[in-house]
Order: structure tokens, then sequence, then C-alpha cells
């Protein structure tokens, strides 16, 4: 019997600790990339625009309209005969607001100028938000 030869084999180690740390990183990096994205916007197709600028102001409202003509302000659903109101509470703050609206390129015009028409009610700055053209 060669006892000898079975006490010094090597044993199989498998080092986890700069595992944690990588997994860390990244977990760190995804949390701000996701914090860095609009949480408040609902999804869309937005129509495209050669100067495809974002303003920010100190305090914005978005407000989205999807292609079944749904309204949806900062991702809750109003009608539009309340959204005046809603909008007339927000406002009532004090604070410069600004609307951004987001509409579907399939939107009729005829509902985004419906919304413009209860911004300029409230005298409140809209801005109607699109995608950069790609080229």
């Amino acid at each position: 019997m060669n006892l000898r030869n079975r006490r010094n084999k090597p044993a199989a180690e498998v080092h986890t600790a700069a595992l944690n740390d990588i997994m860390f990183f990244l977990m760190l990096f995804f949390l701000l990339a996701s914090a860095v994205s609009n949480p408040q916007v609902v999804k869309l197709l937005l129509p495209k625009s050669s100067a495809g600028e974002q303003s920010v102001a100190k305090k914005t409202m978005t407000i989205s309209i999807t292609s079944d003509l749904v309204y949806h302000v900062d991702k809750q659903p109003v009608p539009l005969e309340q959204l005046e109101s809603y909008i007339q509470s927000n406002q009532a703050t004090g604070e410069e607001l600004t609307i951004m609206l987001y509409a579907d390129s399939t939107v009729p015009i005829q509902n985004v100028i419906s919304v413009m028409d209860v911004a300029n009610r409230l005298k409140v700055k809209l801005v109607l938000a699109t995608e950069p053209k790609k080229d």
C-alpha cells in the first residue's frame, strides 16, 4: 500500500472572491444605468425629427398618448376630459411647469392638438418629444 501518494494529492479549489467583486460592480453599473433612463415614460414609437433635443426644466410632467389613444400622465391613465384638472392640481405648487408630450407616430394630429390646447389654456409650456432621424 502506498500511503504517501494519497496524502500529498493536490486539492482542487475554486477561488470565488474575485467573482463576488465583479458581480457587485456589474449590479452597480446596471442600477446606475437604469436610473439614468426616464422611468415615467410609456414606451412609444416617436416621430422623427432632425433636431431631436430634450428639454430640461425644473418641474416636468410627462403626458403620453399611445397608439390606441389612451392618455397617460406620469404613467397613470387619465381621460382627456380630466386632463386639464389633473394638470391644474400639479401646477398649483408655484413652480414653472413644463409638459413633455410623447405621442405615438400613429396618433392623429387632432389628439396632439387637444393636449396642446389644454396646455395653452393653463399657460403651461409644452414640448413635443421626437426621436432624432437616422441617416
